[in-house]
């Protein structure tokens, strides 16, 4: 099939178009409709009419952005029409939703007259919180956007402009950070003298280029004083006292090139004639003005971006207006000014400069993302934009006093914003919090890995844990160096030459003299199995709780763990646990990972521990005990033990809300268990499922994981009398910094 009939299906399939408008308030009985409609409507209408700020507090004002264009300028298409552009329009507000949870509504606007298209969106004031301009041709965009400005009581923003002006400019301060240069000492050239081009120059020199090494060029060439031929008053603005006349006489020597206007604009001749470490930003789409490889074939020491996705420094717009306009809603700004966007360029570029996530990594497969001349902006996908650039554009915002609802706790702002991003940011972010308030000693055995060491980052910056590396300390600092980390002051321990080795070997032997081990083996136990080690650590007290299995099966950690810390006094057995996350809510599935086959007994103390585990989450456990009946229904050895595990949890826990043996549907059937089994203790609202044995729970947590799209957050070990947890071969370094915090907790609640 073509890409241009993918394309179309894209679009076509199903329900037409991209977007949909739902409800968010229930519509289901009468009284429902009575509150949305009338007569209860009218309450809230009433409050708007005595308070018109009350439109945030009753409507979506306050989360609704107005996509507004008439087709004239569509990206790559030229003046197409409004129509022919709304399918542009829609995937805006894709974009808008996706990335910063922001609605939009689309609106085509069947005119070229200016004033037409300022009155008709003048009186859309009401509705919206915001207005995206898109797609209006030069010079009237700039007339169109500064006559909103002047009227409109809410942020007005033309992203074709400032939009590719911010990324680049982030991309720049990185580039003449790299490279060495002063701001207010280079010459920059920008090639293409409409929105874009012109929005560039203006932001470069707010931002303190002097506007003397200024050039812009259009498609007469150099735009100079005294130059009449093709100029308007915007373009005028810009001229340049010079002597250059075209783009390759105004390329000698310049230090930038930022360039939105033509494929093979720049030649291979114009780019040798730049200075020293030239800056190239080739944004022309979809063919740039020179491609990477063209430039790296004749200037080896060029920095470059591009608007392709499949070359680096991609300078794409979706990094910044969706959460641009997330800070600007969020404070109920009346504009979106210069330092509003000077504070996105900032937080874009300060990104960059950041450990990348492994979500972002598997993105681009093959990638060394690393902050460097081939790294010098964010990734369009990297989740970490939001919680970047809306805090930094909402302080702007307080900061200039455009901010009609001030954000009073920046901490609890940034929560919410993780919040968007799923149910198990959120109630990490709880955790994690939790963890800061008391931050514990957490080592780690395999602290030469790479995921490892960047975890490592993250847990001190955000002051989580006390990270404790054991390796070989030569080897740990230079891959930190490689890696480009500030762990400066981290402990490092090598068990080989470790002045607590010969303490600790004494106390493996006896601990293990009458399982078989000598003390020449436990000397040599504890000089090669970093495991051991590590556990020895957290059971002598010189660390809190032990994280590992990274780069180790299962069984490789949780052996040592198991023969010197041990399980706790009065449980049969250790268990696994893993929380499963929903868009909907945080359930937790038991045991996934230890207990092949358990007795009732087992059973019974693994719901248990569960339960505790679940209130950790803030959750507050609803238990089921799962089986192939429900309560008698099928008389089975396997079902007459989960019967059993019943009673036992219930004569232990009295408070516990439990109940089993119970099939996974009906547990989470209201309406089925209030028709037939209204007896049960649950009410079809069960949070935490125990499984009869490992086999049916490690299958269904893996298919909820990969069916049903649900978060895994585990495996949580419970029952250690001491804090240890097992790392997943595949995690990533945002897995490893969630169980590190799961491990602190845990230690908190050990200390009592």
């Amino acid at each position: 099939m073509s890409k241009r009939q993918d394309a179309l299906d894209y679009h076509s399939k199903g329900r037409k178009g991209k977007i949909e408008v739902i409800t968010t308030k229930p519509c289901n009985t009468s009284r429902d409709l009575s509150l949305a409609y009338s007569p209860g409507v009218a309450e809230p209408c009433l409050e708007i009419e005595k308070n018109p700020n009350d439109a945030y507090e009753y409507t979506a004002k306050g989360n609704l952005v107005a996509v507004v264009s008439n087709g004239t300028a569509v990206l790559g298409l030229g003046d197409i029409g409004a129509l022919a552009g709304k399918p542009v329009m829609e995937g805006k507000g894709v974009l808008f939703k996706s990335f910063a949870d922001v609605d939009v509504f689309d609106i085509e606007l069947d005119t070229k007259d200016s004033d037409e298209i300022i009155r008709t969106v003048k009186l859309l004031e009401p509705t919206f919180g915001g207005i995206n301009l898109e797609d209006i041709k030069g010079p009237e965009c700039f007339y169109i956007e500064e006559e909103l400005k002047k009227i409109m009581n809410i942020p007005v923003f033309h992203d074709d402009q400032h939009g590719t002006a911010i990324i680049s400019a982030a991309g720049m301060i990185n580039a003449l950070e790299i490279v060495g240069k002063k701001i207010e000492d280079v010459k920059i050239v920008v090639n293409g003298a409409g929105a874009a081009g012109i929005a560039c120059a203006n932001l470069a020199i707010t931002m303190g280029i002097n506007k003397n090494n200024v050039i812009l060029c259009d498609t007469k060439g150099v735009i100079y004083k005294g130059r009449t031929a093709g100029m308007n008053e915007y373009k005028e603005r810009l001229a340049a006292e010079t002597d250059a006349r075209t783009l390759e006489d105004a390329m000698k020597g310049a230090d930038i090139f930022f360039g939105v206007s033509a494929k093979g604009a720049l030649t291979q001749d114009m780019l040798r004639s730049m200075a020293k470490d030239p800056i190239v930003f080739a944004m022309a789409n979809p063919d740039p003005e020179i491609t990477p490889p063209e430039a790296k074939e004749v200037r080896g020491d060029v920095i470059i971006g591009t608007g392709r996705s499949d070359y680096t420094n991609q300078v794409n717009n979706v990094l910044c207006f969706p959460f641009l306009f997330r800070g600007a809603l969020d404070t109920h700004a009346s504009a979106i000014n210069d330092e509003m966007k000077l504070a996105a360029v900032k937080a874009l570029a300060d990104l960059a400069k950041e450990d990348v996530p492994d979500s972002v990594r598997k993105a681009y497969a093959g990638e060394d993302i690393k902050f460097g001349r081939e790294y010098i902006i964010p990734k369009p996908f990297d989740p970490r934009v939001l919680l970047h650039v809306a805090p930094a554009v909402a302080q702007a915002a307080m900061d200039t006093g455009v901010a009609r609802r001030p954000i009073e706790d920046m901490d609890k702002y940034l929560e919410h914003l993780e919040s968007l991003q799923g149910r198990s940011k959120e109630i990490m972010r709880g955790l994690i919090n939790k963890a800061k308030a008391n931050p514990k000693r957490i080592v780690f055995p395999e602290g030469d890995e790479e995921k490892i060491l960047r975890a490592a980052q993250i847990i001190i910056d955000e002051g989580i844990a006390e990270p404790i590396l054991i390796g070989e300390e030569d080897e740990i600092r230079a891959k930190i160096a490689e890696l480009h980390l500030d762990l400066d002051g981290i402990t490092i321990i090598d068990p080989r030459s470790n002045e607590m080795h010969e303490e600790y070997t004494q106390a493996f032997f006896e601990m293990r003299q009458r399982k078989g081990v000598t003390l020449a083996e436990a000397h040599r136990t504890l000089s090669r199995n970093r495991n051991y080690f590590g556990a020895m650590m957290t059971q002598q007290g010189d660390a809190d709780a032990m994280l590992s299995g990274i780069n180790h099966h299962y069984p490789e950690t949780i052996l040592p763990a198991l023969e010197v810390i041990g399980k706790q006094e009065g449980l049969s057995k250790v268990h696994g646990m893993y929380m499963m996350v929903t868009k909907k809510e945080a359930v937790f599935f038991a045991d996934t990972t230890v207990t092949i086959e358990p007795t009732a007994e087992e059973l019974a103390e693994c719901a248990i521990l569960t339960a505790q585990q679940a209130r950790h989450f803030e959750v507050e456990p609803r238990v089921a005990m799962l089986s192939f009946s429900n309560f008698g229904s099928a008389m089975h050895p396997l079902t007459v033990k989960v019967q059993k595990a019943t009673a036992m949890v219930k004569q232990q826990c009295p408070d516990l809300v439990v109940d089993g043996d119970i099939q996974a549907n009906v547990a989470l059937d209201p309406d089925l268990v209030e028709k037939q089994y209204p007896f049960s203790e649950l009410k079809g609202d069960a949070n935490v499922f125990i499984f009869p044995d490992l086999q049916s729970g490690n299958i269904s947590y893996k298919l909820l994981n990969k069916l049903g799209e649900a978060e895994a957050v585990g495996p949580i070990l419970m029952g250690m009398k001491k804090p240890v947890h097992v790392l997943q071969r595949g995690d990533d370094v945002s897995d490893i910094v969630n169980m590190a915090a799961v491990a602190v907790v845990d230690a908190q609640i050990a200390e009592g």
